[in-house]
Formats: C-alpha cells, structure tokens, sequence
C-alpha cells in the first residue's frame, strides 16, 4: 500500500470507531462548559477577592479551567486510536497489510493528530471567548498581549496531550493498561509533585505542568518557574517525542499480538 492509502485506510478506521468520536465530543462539551462554570463563578467573587488575588487575576487562564477534565477525553482518545486494534486483534491483519511499521504508525498518529489539533484548537477558542463572555466586565480581550499565543496554545497543549497518550499506548499496547498508568499520572501523581514544596521543582517539569504554561497571561504572584510559556511547550513536546520514539522502537521489534 502507499502511504497516502494507508493514511485514507487510518481516517476510515478512526471515524467508523464509535468512541474515538464519542471522547472527541466529551472533550469539546466538558472543557468549554467547565470553564464557562468557573468564569461565572469567578466574576461573581471577584469583588471579594483580596488586592493580592487580583493582581495575579488571570481571565485568559480562567477560561482554560476546562481542560483539567478535557484532557482526560484526550488522553482516551489517544489511547484508544492505538490500542483498539491490539485489544480487537485486528493489528495482525493491519501490519500483514502495511508490512512497514514506521510507515503504518506514522500514518496513524499523522491523521489522529491533525483531528486531534482542528478540535483542540475550535474547543481553545470557544472556551475563550464564552469564558469571556461569562466573566463580563472582567474578561479579556483576544487582542491583548499574550492573549492569542494563549488560546493557540490551549489548543497545541490538548493535541501534545493526545499525542502523548498515542506514544504510550504504542509502547504498552493494552488499552486497560495505559489508561491506567496515564489518569493517575496526570491527575494525581502530578499535582502531588507540583504542590509538594519538596517536589515542586520537579513537578514543574512534567509535560502536563510544563505545557499548561502557555496558557497563562497573567504569571503567578512569586513565580519562579524557570521556563516561559514556549519553553514550558517546549519541555512538554520533548515527552511526547520520547513517547512517540518509545512507541516506534518497540512496535518494530515486537511480533503483532
């Protein structure tokens, strides 16, 4: 097969599947309904809020409040584009077919990804600018500075965070497992380093910690993160091209099962 049919083969493969749809939808509802809750919830106690809090009062990041809960829908999706064909034992048929395994996963992640990138980034957008509509005389404006790096960025940081999920389910193959190794990862073992002073410095560096820096215009009060918003992108995409090599090496040295 050429490479531009085993791309239109992976296309037909990812929109037949019920749940790589359905985990798109979720993540498009979950983020831009969250954050317009926490924006609400935002303008209303802002008169409230003490000098200090309002100086590092960021409307853009308020708005991306979503994307804590988005990201797990991303993070299934990621895991379910790859691993769907170990779990169905379809993935024998699939390498008989395109023998060349760099070229079969390349074509994988090449479609999920930019499916992944035109949702992630319509979601960014939508997140901001109804955020901002539920923060009312608080909001921001796309024009201000950082503001349109930030609404980009929330939409490169879902699709670094699906592209990561690929990477692991490439190398671990079990959808169970890397379902199991990755929610725990993201939304425990990582807010237990990023807010342990002990462990601060490290957690700072983990993709998801590091990537969410784009998204801030407003930096935090004492802030001493030594990278900015396009290093902190920086470090994350690092992960996912370890992920992604990972992924690669043992899907070639490995028999399909």
């Amino acid at each position: 097969m050429t490479a531009a049919q085993v791309v239109r083969s992976e296309w037909t493969k990812i929109r037949s599947v019920a749940s790589t749809v359905w985990t798109l939808s979720l993540a498009v509802v979950v983020t831009i309904a969250l954050g317009m809750l926490i924006a609400a919830l935002s303008r209303s106690e802002f008169d409230s809020m003490s000098s200090r809090d309002r100086l590092a009062f960021d409307p853009t990041f308020i708005s991306f409040a979503g994307m804590s809960l988005g990201q797990l829908a991303m993070i299934v999706f990621g895991v379910l584009v790859v691993s769907n064909e170990y779990s169905t034992g379809m993935i024998r048929a699939s390498l008989a077919a395109v023998p060349q395994r760099g070229t079969f996963l390349f074509s994988k992640l090449a479609v999920a990804t930019a499916l992944a990138l035109v949702v992630s980034l319509a979601t960014s957008f939508a997140a901001f600018f109804l955020g901002q509509a539920m923060l009312g005389e608080h909001r921001a404006s796309i024009g201000d500075d950082g503001v349109l790096r930030a609404v980009i960025g929330g939409g490169l940081y879902m699709t670094l965070i699906a592209l990561f999920s690929m990477g692991v389910a490439a190398m671990l193959r079990s959808p169970m497992l890397s379902l199991g190794i990755l929610m725990p990862f993201f939304f425990l073992i990582s807010n237990i380093l990023g807010n342990v002073d002990a462990t601060k410095k490290i957690g700072r560096f983990l993709p998801d910690q590091a990537g969410s820096k784009i998204m801030q215009v407003v930096p935090p009060l004492d802030d001493d993160t030594p990278y900015g918003p396009w290093g902190g992108l920086g470090i994350m995409a690092l992960w996912v091209v370890a992920a992604l090599i990972g992924g690669h090496v043992l899907l070639k040295r490995r028999d399909a099962q």
